[in-house]
């Protein structure tokens, strides 16, 4: 871990209990760019804390949805694509933010 954070990263992960009453995934950059927290993020039911400093995404918005696996992935890549985008790492994608 002490490794990790001497870079830049994005980070993501599921907890079964956010302190939140549900259990969701997140992702988070570190150190957190500016304008990431401020990302357009998908899926829509996705969003950032700002106690925790990451962005949220309820495990039940992922259970309910027509096609789970597709939510999950929007939200792994959106919250990829703004960490790269914002902390201006050299692999971008070709998605632009504004």
């Amino acid at each position: 871990m002490e490794e990790a954070y001497s870079h830049e990263l994005s980070s993501v992960g599921f907890w079964p209990g956010t302190g939140l009453g549900e259990a969701a995934f997140y992702a988070y950059a570190y150190a957190e760019p500016e304008g990431y927290r401020s990302a357009a993020i998908g899926p829509e039911a996705a969003w950032y804390h700002n106690e925790l400093g990451e962005f949220i995404l309820p495990y039940e918005a992922v259970r309910r949805a027509s096609d789970s696996d597709e939510t999950l992935l929007t939200f792994l890549n959106t919250t990829w694509e703004a960490a790269a985008h914002y902390g201006r790492w050299e692999k971008l994608t070709d998605k632009s933010y504004s």
